[in-house]
C-alpha cells in the first residue's frame, strides 16, 4: 500500500497534463476574446463598405436614368 502511494506521489504526468490543459483553455479564452473584438470592428468596416457601394450603385442608376440609358 505504501509503495503504491510513494509511486503515486512520484508520478507527475497527471499534473503536467492538467497544466497543459489549463494553458490550452487560457489560449482558447484569449483567442475567443480577440476574435470577438476583431469581429466587431470588421462588422463596422463591412457595413461602411456596403453603404458606400449602395450609394455608388444608386448614383450610377440615377445617372443612367437621366441620360436615357
Amino acid at each position: 500500500m505504501f509503495k503504491f502511494l510513494r509511486n503515486l506521489n512520484k508520478d507527475k504526468k497527471g499534473a503536467t497534463a492538467i497544466e497543459y490543459g489549463l494553458i490550452a483553455a487560457l489560449v482558447a479564452v484569449a483567442a475567443i476574446g480577440a476574435m470577438t473584438a476583431l469581429g466587431g470592428s470588421l462588422q463596422g468596416i463591412f457595413n461602411e463598405a456596403s453603404t458606400q457601394l449602395d450609394g455608388a450603385v444608386s448614383t450610377a442608376q440615377t445617372g443612367a436614368d437621366a441620360t436615357g440609358g
